[in-house]
């Protein structure tokens, strides 16, 4: 049968959906599977889905929605599992902003329970049910033999931590800087607002987990994580950039896989420069040494514990790292970057200046 829906969600925006879509109801619950679902309610807060375009749009009380089966595992947020069975006229909630839909595990203090929806369907092509998956860039199991640029990883304590704001601010002074940046997120849960960002902050060219065939990257196996994660990289650096930046959605300890992505021979390899956002000192300090204690260095810490001096000198002084706020010293996080990379700032195009006093981004 058909449906006509109203809203198509950007986890599936590789996808080229049209508004009417055929759906079928034998369903299968498995993490990828677009899922074609009706709205049962509105909400107050966390009320807006994210559409294929990047644009936020509110979610009604019957809007029809595409999204896609996957696992949320949220320390500040929904969490949900992919259901072990579903049939139509099943409840699911919409898990996140960019349309990964499940079965919710708990509500959240202050978002409350996520959005509840009925399942209508599934869209089909050719017979078979639609994934994400199908959609993929062409996998890449290995880096070996890649021209790849310097690479800059940016992991943090948690999310909501500062990596998104580390990453804009870096890409727009390094852009200023004559070099051309590309961005990409390894580790989360599909939604574009953070590639996004750093389009508009600059980088040449961007990509993500999602580009790579999955939804979430909670529950993943070791090599599913590493193999979307270096398909990746290799799609970003055939646009020849002069500097790739790294993003780890989620933090160092937690089920999207951060630390089997960083533990990878190969990716430990090719990262030149690691900085870790925190929240706090304790949240620096056991970063340091959670990850010491598995071989991966941190050179610059950042994130809200640099909000002030009081993080600053606990972390030059008890850490003995470089500590830069992103937001404050933008300039001096570039400066810092060349520095680590060897890299020497290039002219600026004719007419192009730097930015004054009380500029922003």
């Amino acid at each position: 049968m058909k449906v006509r829906v109203h809203k198509i969600a950007s986890v599936a925006y590789r996808l080229g959906f049209e508004k009417e879509v055929e759906v079928t109801r034998r369903l299968e619950a498995r993490p990828g599977n677009t899922i074609v679902v009706r709205a049962l309610s509105e909400k107050r807060v966390y009320s807006e889905l994210e559409l294929e375009n990047g644009r936020m749009s509110k979610v009604f009380y019957g809007d029809v929605i595409v999204g896609a089966l996957g696992r949320r595992r949220a320390l500040r947020g929904f969490s949900g599992e992919v259901p072990s069975k579903l049939r139509a006229g099943d409840a699911v909630q919409l898990l996140n902003k960019g349309g990964v839909v499940g079965e919710s595990s708990s509500d959240h203090k202050d978002l409350g329970q996520p959005l509840s929806c009925e399942v209508l369907g599934m869209p089909v092509r050719n017979g078979k049910i639609v994934r994400v998956w199908d959609a993929r860039l062409p996998e890449v199991a290995s880096l070996a033999g890649l021209e790849l640029p310097p690479v800059v990883a940016v992991t943090a304590t948690c999310m909501e931590s500062g990596k998104t704001l580390f990453l804009t601010e870096l890409i727009q002074e390094l852009t200023r800087n004559g070099f051309s940046v590309a961005g990409g997120k390894l580790t989360g849960i599909a939604c574009r607002r953070d590639l996004i960002a750093l389009e508009d902050h600059g980088a040449a060219a961007t990509a993500s987990f999602l580009d790579a065939g999955h939804a979430s990257t909670a529950g993943l196996d070791a090599a599913a994580l590493t193999v979307a994660a270096k398909t990746v990289i290799a799609h970003l650096a055939a646009a020849r950039p002069d500097i790739l930046v790294l993003e780890f959605g989620d933090g160092v300890i937690g089920e999207y896989g951060v630390l089997e992505v960083l533990q990878d021979p190969e990716v430990r390899r090719i990262v030149r420069m690691h900085a870790f956002c925190a929240g706090d000192m304790v949240g620096a300090w056991g970063g340091q040494r959670f990850l010491g204690e598995r071989g991966i260095e941190i050179d610059l810490f950042s994130g809200p514990v640099t909000d002030n001096d009081v993080g600053l000198d606990f972390l030059r002084k008890e850490l003995g790292k470089p500590a830069i706020n992103a937001h404050r010293n933008p300039e001096a996080l570039a400066e810092a970057v060349m520095e680590h990379l060897g890299l020497v700032p290039r002219p600026r195009p004719e007419g192009q200046v730097a930015s004054g006093p009380g500029e922003s981004s």
